[in-house]
């Protein structure tokens, strides 16, 4: 099939000419075809650069971009047509970047601008303008090629390698071009593999390295939050997982999806058995015989090793199962697969008990209720910030009471903050109340105080 030749002749003439005095420009580090500093000078720029921004302190950023589909361009048109296309692209960069920007051609199809005094906001200001730029509908003929770039920003940081800088650009550059092309991607949003090869945002494997840090060192700890029935009895503490130092505490809602993606989220679960089975014990010992609930996540109840974990944990801190009390979401009651329902089984044939944790929410259901081997049911908080205002939430709240207390449960409600929501509970039927209206977390030295308090006054 013939193509049409490119219609810029001055530009095919411009190429050619380039062409003929390329080994000077070779010799001087020039790209011959763009006029842009090649690979060569623009890692010696690079370095030059670099030092000058950790001396004077001020911001260095590289823009690493990657043309997409210039191969079916060279297909099509022939390696002129791309020489073409090169030509046009290096010139929208010089004009778009109105020299913020120092530029070099890496090799075929991929360029590096190097931006002094640009922090990450004007980079990623930078990068979009020249993806703009790129984008612009080039002619050719009939035709009309609709360009488009991938592009990875990257700032120097403290001390950093010039080559690790560059580097970080090219694999942000990558990702952008894994998720489709045409978009800019920051160096620390992109996923890169964590230590079980799991590909992680750059916060997440951070976080991941932590968890690691603590499952080897102790950095673990659990808090406790009391969960009271309304005759004043203490139904039983949650056990809530923390992460950290107390100055640096990581938030469970960052690390627990990192737990979960990476898969050690069955390692925490296993530590919070024994260490909340231990608890337990020594509330027991104390003379505090209170039931401990530990949150169980699905990657556990699927694994066929669960019931082994949940036993040794019993044995190893030498108590009574009915002191300890397994948090699940309803879609884990409700999976029918033969390893979580045998895990279910064992649970409550070791005198387990089983909650349904944040019902009312997601697949929840009424009618699944009587299917399942629950000893409580914990109403989710979305339906008591509401209380007592909205009265279609409170009747749903005392049907859901109603059946499950006909069906043997405990129920309690769960976020309870107001004096106003804790009437309309007790007028719902609600058993017990968990939020802290009564009680925040607490470190167990803090809950054993708390407990004294409670029966000093």
């Amino acid at each position: 099939m013939h193509y049409p030749s490119p219609v810029n002749s001055k530009l095919s003439i411009s190429v050619h000419s380039q062409r003929k005095s390329s080994k000077d420009m070779h010799a001087k580090g020039i790209d011959p075809t763009t006029g842009f500093l090649d690979r060569g000078e623009c890692l010696a720029l690079t370095t030059r650069m670099a030092a000058q921004a950790t001396q004077t302190g001020r911001p260095l950023a590289s823009l690493w971009i990657d043309l997409d589909r210039l191969k079916q361009v060279n297909e099509s048109f022939g390696h002129l047509g791309g020489d073409t296309v090169i030509v046009q692209i290096a010139e929208r960069l010089r004009e778009k970047s109105g020299g913020r920007a120092e530029w070099c051609r890496m090799g075929g199809d991929e360029f590096v601008g190097l931006a002094t005094d640009c922090d990450a906001a004007h980079a990623l200001q930078l990068a979009h303008d020249v993806l703009q730029a790129i984008e612009t509908p080039l002619r050719f003929g009939e035709f009309a090629l609709h360009p488009s770039a991938s592009i990875g920003v990257a700032l120097l940081e403290p001390n950093e390698d010039p080559f690790a800088f560059l580097e970080r650009a090219d694999r942000a550059m990558s990702t952008a071009k894994r998720q489709g092309g045409g978009r800019v991607v920051a160096s620390g949003d992109e996923p890169v593999p964590g230590r079980l090869g799991i590909l992680l945002a750059r916060e997440e494997l951070e976080i991941e390295n932590r968890l690691h840090l603590a499952l080897e060192n102790g950095g673990l700890t659990l808090h406790y939050q009391p969960i009271i029935g309304f005759d004043g009895r203490i139904e039983a503490v949650e056990a809530l997982m923390r992460c950290g130092a107390s100055n640096e505490l990581i938030p469970p809602g960052k690390f627990i999806p990192v737990a979960e993606k990476t898969g050690l989220v069955i390692r925490l679960g296993e530590w919070s058995l024994l260490a909340g089975a231990r608890f337990a014990r020594d509330l027991e010992d104390a003379g505090r015989r209170t039931k401990v609930a530990i949150n169980v996540s699905r990657a556990q109840l699927v694994s066929p090793k669960f019931t082994q974990a949940l036993h040794a944990a019993l044995l190893c801190a030498n108590v009574n199962a009915e002191l300890i009390e397994l948090e699940l979401t309803e879609s884990l009651f409700m999976d029918i697969s033969e390893t979580v329902q045998s895990n279910l089984r064992a649970a409550r044939d070791a005198g387990v008990g089983l909650a349904i944790d944040d019902f009312g929410t997601g697949y929840s259901c009424l009618a699944n209720l009587k299917d399942i081997p629950a000893t409580k049911l914990k109403l989710d908080r979305a339906f008591v910030t509401v209380l007592p205002h909205d009265r279609r939430a409170f009747a749903v709240v005392k049907a859901m009471t109603q059946l499950g207390r006909e069906l043997g449960m405990t129920i309690v409600a769960e976020g309870v903050e107001k004096i106003e929501q804790l009437d309309s509970l007790r007028e719902a039927g609600v058993d017990a109340i968990q939020g802290y209206i009564h009680a925040r977390p607490m470190p167990e030295e803090a809950l054993m105080n708390w407990f004294h308090e409670r029966k000093a006054t």
